[in-house]
């Protein structure tokens, strides 16, 4: 029989499931926050507007406009001293003795002296005015009595009535009367109104001189935005540049340095101003400060330019307006203007602006050229819009050879009679023959020019782009002679040499572009050889002096200063074929850009000038030459050519095929299919027709041979 088990203990755990019991939480409310008192809630509202912007923008005006006042009588009082005593000068004479100029000290001293003498005879004279003045009033008064009796005479005798000789007098003792009454009248509210009208004026004075602190001037002024460039700016700027000679010199001056500046000219986008420098301070000191100078004129450093003109002891700065060298500048005049032309003698390319806005305009004429920089900085570019300038003119002639050999010399195809492109070796060697072929021709030139001094001949443009390569090109020809280096026997150096030192005197010049540049990849005969000289941004200064030359760069030529990537196209040009301020060596020009597209136009406008130029290219020398179709390529668009000419072309053409060949050669290339040079105006020349019919003759013979 089963037990029944009683459990006398209550289960303390709660049962689960679907028995477990429902359990309702109660969760309170949350009390009120407590009441903020009254004087917070104030304080926090006075606050609030205390510091909003317009509370503080209307307290900085406020403050700024009655400063203006007290500004304005602290240089009406100063003024006023000046004029007085001999403050002025004195101060003038402490600045020049500051400043070294002992000549100007002494002028100072003088005019002071004669101040003084001209103030102590006026004082003087003043001991005798009274008796003089008194003496003068009498006789005016029995004068102007005496006159107006005999009138009031004239008019009794007239009227015949006596009683009008006092007529005159009594009218001049009511207008006298009238006058006092006027004066009575006005005197009262004229002395109410005189200290506002006084208080006006010093106001005036004061806006007018910004004679104010900087935290009460307004939110663009305080920030350097569009600030100003003041001359205490710039005497502060320079006083802060930590250079202590300075900065004692100018404490020292009674003018607090004021007569160090010239005038504050404008110039372009920004500012231009002298500073001369007080004795023991060199130019080179403020150069070497130039990040400092800028930032204590409220500028970033590429903003500012430092110069050596020809005053001793004088800089030159040039600021520019917030921002503005990161505008863009217009399209070039050859982009907008299609009726441009060009003259290689007597014109200037149009290359763009320099920093003051005017335009900077290059005249190339005998003069070579170097263009360096880092990669992909506007290199091609800037001296492409050159080339493209002068093809403008039909007269001149370009031997191009493009090391990159991307097409960025491409528009030249019949506009320039040869155009190597391409970066390997084999073109550095035909750049090379290229440059001693100039060489050749620049040689006849001279000996035409012995026989007769007044021979005139085509410019000649032998140009190089990426002329680095050339330089550090490995390559050894027959003879074991490098195409690179800088050594003597160097043939690429030895033959720029020789154009540098000859070429200009017969027009035929030589045009580089490179970049990076080296003692190794940039030789210092050649790139001193060159008459203009321009850099795009550089790694250092070492390499700026390399690209632009020692005085340059000594003289504020800054092209390491160039910002990489923002100053794309901006070019430091040293040369004496640009415009510059008189005494500086070197400008600082922001190039215009001309995209493909627009030089393809350019250069259809040069080709439309010019009557059937043909441009020869680079070949591969294992190629077969097919002689017939070379002289025909040769010839071009023209009916025909002196056979010394067609020669010559086919030289350039393939050296290793045709370097050698006479005139025999060249008959005999075209005798074994019936046809030959003849005479055109008495002198042998090929013609166009007849090497059409030897090729259609050769033809013709081919097909029979093969039909058989």
């Amino acid at each position: 029989m089963a037990e029944n088990v009683i459990n006398l203990h209550k289960p303390t755990d709660p049962p689960t499931g679907a028995n477990a019991p429902t359990v309702l939480t109660v969760v309170p409310d949350v009390p009120p926050a407590a009441p903020v008192p009254l004087w917070v809630r104030s304080g926090r509202a006075v606050k609030a507007a205390v510091t909003h912007e317009t509370t503080k923008t209307s307290a900085r005006a406020v403050a700024r406009h009655a400063l203006y006042v007290y500004g304005g009588g602290r240089i009406v009082a100063r003024r006023t001293v000046d004029s007085r005593t001999t403050a002025r000068y004195e101060r003038m004479m402490r600045a020049a003795e500051a400043a070294g100029n002992l000549d100007e000290a002494r002028e100072w001293e003088e005019r002071g002296q004669r101040f003084r003498d001209a103030r102590h005879r006026r004082r003087m004279d003043l001991l005798h005015s009274p008796l003089e003045a008194a003496k003068g009033a009498a006789i005016s008064a029995g004068t102007g009595v005496g006159l107006l009796v005999a009138l009031g005479v004239c008019m009794a005798i007239a009227t015949k009535d006596a009683t009008e000789v006092v007529t005159p007098l009594m009218a001049v003792i009511k207008f006298i009367n009238l006058m006092i009454t006027i004066v009575q009248v006005v005197w009262g509210p004229a002395l109410t109104i005189a200290p506002f009208l006084a208080l006006l004026a010093l106001w005036s004075v004061g806006a007018h001189q910004k004679a104010a602190p900087a935290w009460s001037m307004p939110d663009n002024v305080r920030s350097g935005d569009g600030e100003p460039i003041t001359p205490s700016i710039v005497v502060k700027a320079m006083r802060d540049l930590g250079v202590p000679a300075l900065r004692n010199a100018i404490k020292e001056m009674g003018d607090a340095g004021a007569s160090m500046l010239g005038p504050i000219r404008i110039a372009g986008c920004g500012v231009e101003v002298d500073v001369t420098l007080p004795s023991g301070v060199a130019t080179n000191e403020v150069q070497q400060r130039r990040r400092k100078l800028a930032e204590n004129l409220t500028r970033h450093e590429h903003e500012v330019f430092i110069t050596i003109p020809e005053a001793a002891r004088t800089v030159r700065l040039w600021i520019a307006d917030s921002g503005a060298l990161d505008e863009p500048i217009g399209p070039s005049p050859l982009v907008t203007d299609e009726t441009i032309t060009a003259n290689y003698k007597t014109g200037k390319a149009p290359w763009g602006q320099d920093l003051r806005g005017d335009a900077a305009e290059l005249s190339v004429y005998q003069r070579h050229m170097l263009v360096t920089g880092r990669s992909n900085q506007g290199k091609t570019a800037a001296l492409r819009a050159l080339a493209l300038w002068l093809a403008l003119d039909k007269n001149v002639h370009f031997w191009i050879a493009d090391l990159k050999g991307v097409g960025d010399w491409s528009m030249f195809q019949r506009i320039a009679h040869l155009l190597i492109e391409g970066p390997s070796d084999d073109h550095v060697i035909q750049a090379t023959e290229m440059v001693e072929d100039a060489v050749e021709e620049m040689n006849r030139r001279i000996q035409v020019r012995l026989s007769d001094p007044k021979a005139v001949f085509p410019p000649l443009i032998v140009l190089v782009d990426e002329a680095q390569k050339a330089f550090m090109c490995p390559a050894v020809d027959k003879q074991k002679r490098p195409y690179g280096g800088s050594k003597a026997t160097s043939r690429y150096f030895m033959a720029v040499r020789t154009l540098h030192n000859q070429g200009r005197a017969v027009d035929v010049l030589m045009w580089q572009g490179t970049q990076d540049p080296t003692d190794q990849n940039l030789p210092k005969l050649v790139r001193e050889g060159a008459h203009t000289r321009a850099s795009l941004v550089l790694g250092s200064e070492s390499q700026a002096k390399m690209a632009l030359g020692d005085k340059a760069v000594e003289d504020g030529a800054a092209p390491h200063m160039l910002r990489q990537g923002l100053d794309k196209g901006t070019l430091v040009v040293a040369s004496d074929g640009i415009t510059m301020p008189a005494g500086q060596s070197s400008i600082t020009v922001r190039t215009h850009f001309i995209d493909d597209e627009p030089a393809h136009a350019i250069a259809e406008r040069a080709r439309a000038l010019r009557d059937g130029v043909t441009t020869l290219r680079v070949v591969d020398r294992s190629e077969e030459r097919d002689a017939l179709a070379d002289i025909l390529s040769v010839l071009g668009d023209a009916p025909r050519l002196l056979t010394q000419d067609v020669l010559k072309r086919l030289a350039v053409l393939s050296e290793d095929a045709y370097g050698a060949w006479t005139f025999a050669n060249l008959k005999g290339a075209m005798e074994e299919y019936g046809e030959e040079p003849r005479k055109s105006h008495g002198r042998m020349s090929v013609h166009r027709e007849h090497v059409l019919r030897a090729i259609a003759n050769r033809d013709a013979t081919d097909s029979a041979s093969a039909s058989e």
